[in-house]
């Protein structure tokens, strides 16, 4: 009796796990022509009449990876690494920071020799970005890349390369991947503790004359504002079409704010 019952629940799970074959019969319907799917390398845009429109370029090979965050082109439009530098598009300027090798795109017409389109139908001339690279022989034998004077508050400080603690110990800091000299220069600063180079930054007043010395030669601004901007506010080391200092220091017992002065040069 018990081996009796043993071979009938053996033939009651057998066929309850047995599929009948009619449920494996079925189909699926192939694609039909170009409706299936997306190019990633070449979209072709028709006219209401079928004819080509114009080949938009959407491969992959086209995107840039965002400049990390907090960086001085975090907030700037067009800025980044390319996946694949060689394959940027004629007129961005690819150079590399800090030394690192890493390709950075800056954007269009940061070369002051190329012109950044305009609308269509404008008629307005052409603006140009400036933008001069910090290279090797840009160095003094100190280290440092400028001098930067401020009559006003009794300032002259030598300015290096980068705005880490580090480098702010010895003096004034550029940031990385802003110009040096065409366009704008943008400089950060201590106001107390190791250094107290920026101190009476935010007692600066219009009218007040910057002067910017490096080895390719001496430049006096005016300055033009003063204003208190949040931390994460970086708009104002993007490139420029006039030549002008953007300069930072810290506000007081007020992290999440920084001290921005800008000067134009004098013409």
């Amino acid at each position: 009796m018990k081996k009796l019952t043993t071979l009938c629940l053996a033939a009651c799970l057998a066929a309850a796990l047995a599929t009948p074959a009619s449920a494996l019969d079925y189909t699926i319907d192939a694609p039909e022509g170009p409706d299936y799917g997306k190019s990633t390398s070449v979209e072709v845009v028709h006219t209401a009449d079928g004819g080509a429109l114009k080949n938009e370029d959407v491969s992959k090979n086209a995107a840039l990876v965002p400049p990390g965050f907090g960086s001085a082109s975090a907030d700037t439009l067009n800025t980044g690494t390319w996946l694949t530098p060689n394959l940027a598009p004629e007129g961005m300027a690819v150079g590399t920071i800090s030394g690192s090798g890493m390709p950075i795109v800056f954007p269009p017409s940061v070369d002051s020799s190329t012109a950044l389109p305009t609308e269509p139908e404008q008629e307005t001339e052409s603006t140009t970005l400036g933008y001069t690279p910090v290279t090797s022989d840009l160095y003094y034998a100190s280290g440092h890349l400028g001098t930067l004077k401020i009559p006003a508050i009794d300032l002259s400080v030598r300015v290096y390369e980068g705005t880490d603690s580090s480098t702010l110990m010895k003096g004034a800091g550029h940031f990385e991947g802003t110009s040096i000299w065409d366009g704008n220069v943008s400089i950060a600063g201590h106001n107390r503790g190791v250094r107290d180079d920026f101190g009476d930054l935010h007692t600066l007043e219009r009218g007040d004359t910057v002067t910017w010395t490096t080895k390719l030669g001496t430049r006096t601004y005016e300055v033009t504002s003063v204003e208190k901007v949040k931390e994460t506010d970086t708009s104002g080391t993007a490139p420029s079409a006039e030549n002008m200092l953007t300069l930072y220091t810290c506000v007081r017992n007020q992290r999440e704010y920084r001290w921005q002065v800008q000067a134009v040069e004098v013409v």
